[in-house]
């Protein structure tokens, strides 16, 4: 693999399964830094970011694809978390951003060092909603509740897809420092050719796929993860597609903020902040920055 980033498609030849592969190294490295995130919101950000990248590749759609993660309780010290994949037609490679906001106040240091896994961070909003955005760039978008049946992500995606699509799932996930990855295996309709010919193959998948390890999801390539779990089987691997983290932030977007703010509150808050009122990108950090000159002008 040329690319660190990608998304690996995969068949079992003469057979209802499919499933992907997705590892991201320099676009879950870019979003973590972004912020100083505790350790348990980075592992939960990966594992977001690859299940975008996972779920949009089971959807014949052109557009974007976000998981979101959103507290009711205001005092939750994580009050939301979302990741979002783009594969739009005409990119060269599909595009993935994420984002977490969370109370990093000197009084929640300690309880964020307490927590190691992105269950920890999953369990932190104990009142809230886990839903899939779906906006195609023709057509209308669609919105998904997806049930909390664990704290685990992988568990309540793969619930979700068996109950909203009725296909089988299973989803696997891991991050490390460096590294997010994961694995996606679904089931599709059988036909009774199908069950005839392999009336065990889903019992025996899921057997394989169960001995998946952390580690490998993080530092192995698709291909030898996939011959290491299915060698027995007849795998077929279509060529892999690119990702990597973009963001959508433009200054047209930020000067659509100030006109929706108006502009005696534009005003206001430059002359709160000494003069200048910037807006920052919470995907890649970049600032805007706008004085009194901009904004007059802006809605002159």
């Amino acid at each position: 693999m040329l690319n660190k980033d990608y998304r690996q498609r995969f068949f079992i030849e003469h057979s209802p399964v499919r499933g992907d592969v997705v590892r991201l190294s320099d676009s879950f490295t870019t979003v973590i830094s972004q912020k100083d995130y505790p350790p348990a919101i980075k592992a939960l950000l990966g594992e977001m970011l690859v299940s975008a990248s996972l779920l949009i590749g089971t959807l014949k759609i052109d557009g974007k694809l976000s998981i979101q993660l959103q507290s009711s309780d205001d005092s939750s010290p994580l009050r939301f978390a979302m990741a979002e994949c783009d594969h739009s037609l005409g990119q060269e490679l599909g595009e993935v951003r994420a984002l977490a906001s969370f109370d990093n106040s000197d009084d929640k240091q300690a309880f964020w060092q307490s927590l190691g896994t992105s269950d920890d961070a999953f369990a932190v909003i104990k009142t809230g909603v886990l839903f899939i955005s779906i906006h195609p760039n023709f057509g209308e978008s669609y919105q998904g509740i997806v049930e909390r049946v664990s704290d685990n992500l992988g568990e309540c995606l793969a619930h979700y897809q068996k109950q909203s699509a009725q296909i089988p799932t299973i989803i696997k996930l891991a991050t490390d420092e460096t590294t997010a990855g994961g694995l996606l295996v679904q089931l599709l309709p059988q036909s009774d050719t199908d069950k005839e010919n392999d009336p065990d193959l889903w019992d025996r998948l899921s057997v394989l796929t169960g001995t998946i390890k952390a580690d490998e999801l993080t530092e192995l390539p698709a291909d030898e993860i996939l011959y290491r779990l299915y060698h027995e089987e007849d795998v077929v691997l279509p060529e892999p597609t690119p990702l990597g983290f973009a963001c959508t932030c433009s200054p047209e977007k930020s000067e659509g903020a100030i006109l929706q703010l108006g502009h005696d509150e534009a005003l206001e808050v430059v002359d709160t902040h000494g003069g200048t009122l910037t807006l920052d990108c919470g995907f890649c950090g970049r600032e805007y920055r706008f004085d009194k000159d901009d904004i007059k002008q802006l809605f002159a």
